[in-house]
């Protein structure tokens, strides 16, 4: 927990002598300080998840320690879906450099729930109240065979001053089988966006790919989607920048049949949470190195049928500006 200003409780009891001021105001001053800081200075955490398939839109769910999690909004959904038959599914929320928050999600299992073109769904948000119109944004217009866009996410590349924006398709006939590979494109105004292309190739199926910050590294969570023989788990790769390239695949860290994972730093542990989608709940393991893991999915507790989701950081001030809110 972070400490409360020892600048304004310095300021309270260093009052000049002409301006005493009884000792008992002086204390009342410090325990609202304190109050005010167990409110609004420590952090809290915020997890995006969708119902069922997805059609019903995105909710949320809020923590103060990582491990049980309360939905908000009495369990319904905090955004709906605007467009006839879109899903909402896999939301993912980041916040920019310039605070607005962002907001993608996978719009249909295929074409066919597309409308026929691949598309991923957009909208921002400066609070996490109030959000903007929600976005198609096209995906691989000049690759007609393209099944599918999958977990959609993006990532600021401070950098090139520019957002990458990363999710799983395959295309038949490009590889054998069911081919997944993370494909990417890069925008600086969410207008207009370059071609896309593969951006990380394991050399095998992989799908769900999640970065986060570590240092001076970045570390890639993705999913092994191979099932012959079954996969189905959690593996990472390294890169000196959220460019890539991607470097060094691991072994995997996880049981089989997860899916969606989603990491934050809760004190000096990576939490790493996913879908344990076949026994419909889900699951967390820690590492504080990326190389030794502990499962703690005992440790946790999420709102029924809590799916494929992100966690952010917030500040107890935007937390409870939250909870106050029901739709």
């Amino acid at each position: 927990m972070r400490r409360f200003s020892l600048d304004l409780v310095s300021r309270i009891l260093e009052l000049h002598p002409t301006h005493l001021v009884p000792l008992s105001n002086v204390l009342r001053a410090l325990v609202a300080l304190f109050l005010c800081h167990l409110c609004f200075g420590a952090d809290n955490y915020l997890f995006t998840s969708f119902r069922k398939n997805g059609e019903t839109g995105v909710f949320l769910a809020l923590s103060d320690d990582g491990k049980k999690w309360t939905p908000l909004n009495d369990n319904k959904p905090w955004i709906a879906p605007e467009h006839p038959g879109m899903l909402m599914r896999d939301p993912f929320l980041i916040k920019g450099p310039d605070n607005t928050w962002h907001l993608l999600w996978t719009w249909g299992w295929n074409r066919k729930d597309t409308g026929g073109g691949l598309k991923i769904g957009h909208t921002t948000s400066r609070d996490l109240i109030h959000w903007t119109g929600q976005k198609e944004i096209p995906i691989l217009p000049n690759e007609p065979t393209a099944r599918n866009a999958w977990a959609p996410e993006t990532v600021w590349d401070a950098a090139r001053k520019e957002w990458i924006i990363f999710w799983s398709t395959t295309i038949p006939g490009r590889l054998p089988g069911y081919n997944h590979r993370v494909y990417a494109m890069t925008t600086k105004d969410w207008n207009t966006y370059s071609p896309a292309k593969v951006w990380f190739n394991p050399g095998f199926n992989c799908i769900d790919a999640t970065l986060v910050q570590d240092g001076k590294r970045w570390v890639m969570i993705f999913k092994d989607e191979r099932e012959e023989p079954v996969k189905k788990n959690l593996r990472l790769a390294f890169a000196a920048s959220p460019a890539g390239p991607w470097k060094n695949v691991t072994e995997t860290f996880s049981q089989a049949w997860v899916e969606g994972p989603s990491a934050i730093k809760i004190g000096q542990d990576w939490w790493i949470y996913f879908d344990r989608y076949r026994e419909h709940h889900y699951g967390a393991i820690k590492t504080r190195d990326w190389k030794s893991f502990e499962d703690v999915s005992a440790q946790v507790s999420f709102p029924d049928d809590h799916r494929h989701g992100t966690v952010v950081r917030i500040s107890g001030k935007e937390a409870a500006a939250l909870q106050a809110i029901k739709y």
